[in-house]
């Protein structure tokens, strides 16, 4: 079956039952951590809080800022070289619809958890909010059979300011709050993305985890008050990433 807006209902019920290859996951998930080898670090504490999510059993949404094309090769690294390790073969990332046209590199995303996305900007806004609708209900039922969730939903590179987070849609609100009313209780964790290409010494991508918050701990219960959240906490990671970057250009110098 092919990845298209016109069939996107039945393109919705396949992945709804799709199943990832776990090994294979685990291998490419393994293959991308050694090819881009990002360095991973933690706020204050989050690295024990997002290992003691993990043992709720509770599905985790991810949250990460988006800079380039290669992001989603360092969320996977990143999933690799920390705690969401053991999740491998669980986890889905929302992926543009293009990158699944052709057969050998669908086959690749979608060992990696892809669930295509269809953009209102190539496919209009009507169309698009229709395939969304369904995207957020597939979304919510994957979390509630215990996938975890990966998300950029800035929805698209940021080429202006990679230090300030864009406008979040509130996909990500809704996908957490439906997942919530069929009965599980979300973490949601923000990862902030940095490169430093520029510096004068060729240095590995940053990405820093942020600490696991659980929507009903702190009575996020309406799809406005997530996406309020993980706007203003998505931010606070970019900080943290674009800090230990400055830190780490004044250092090698």
């Amino acid at each position: 079956m092919d990845v298209k807006m016109e069939q996107a209902s039945e393109v919705y019920d396949h992945y709804l039952a799709h199943q990832q290859p776990v090994a294979k996951a685990r291998m490419m998930y393994g293959i991308l951590a050694w090819r881009h080898k990002p360095q991973v670090t933690y706020a204050d504490g989050a690295k024990q809080a997002l290992r003691e999510a993990i043992r709720s059993g509770a599905p985790i949404m991810i949250s990460a800022n988006h800079v380039r094309e290669t992001d989603p090769f360092i969320l996977a690294a990143t999933g690799f070289l920390s705690p969401l390790r053991s999740h491998i073969g669980h986890m889905r990332v929302l992926a543009k619809d293009e990158l699944f046209e052709e057969p050998e590199q669908r086959a690749k995303i979608d060992a990696l958890g892809g669930i295509p996305v269809f953009r209102s900007k190539d496919h209009g806004v009507r169309a698009a909010m229709a395939a969304g609708q369904r995207m957020i209900d597939i979304c919510a039922q994957r979390m509630s059979d215990g996938d975890y969730m990966a998300i950029f939903p800035e929805g698209t590179c940021n080429k202006e300011d990679p230090a300030r987070v864009q406008k979040l849609g509130s996909g990500v609100g809704h996908i957490a709050t439906r997942a919530a009313k069929l009965g599980v209780s979300p973490w949601l964790v923000s990862i902030g993305i940095a490169y430093r290409d520029g510096e004068a010494t060729p240095r590995r991508p940053l990405a820093v985890i942020n600490t696991p918050v659980r929507m009903a701990d702190a009575g996020l219960t309406t799809p406005a008050a997530v996406t309020r959240h993980i706007a203003a906490d998505l931010q606070s990671t970019v900080d943290l990433a674009h800090g230990v970057r400055a830190v780490s250009a004044v250092a090698h110098s």
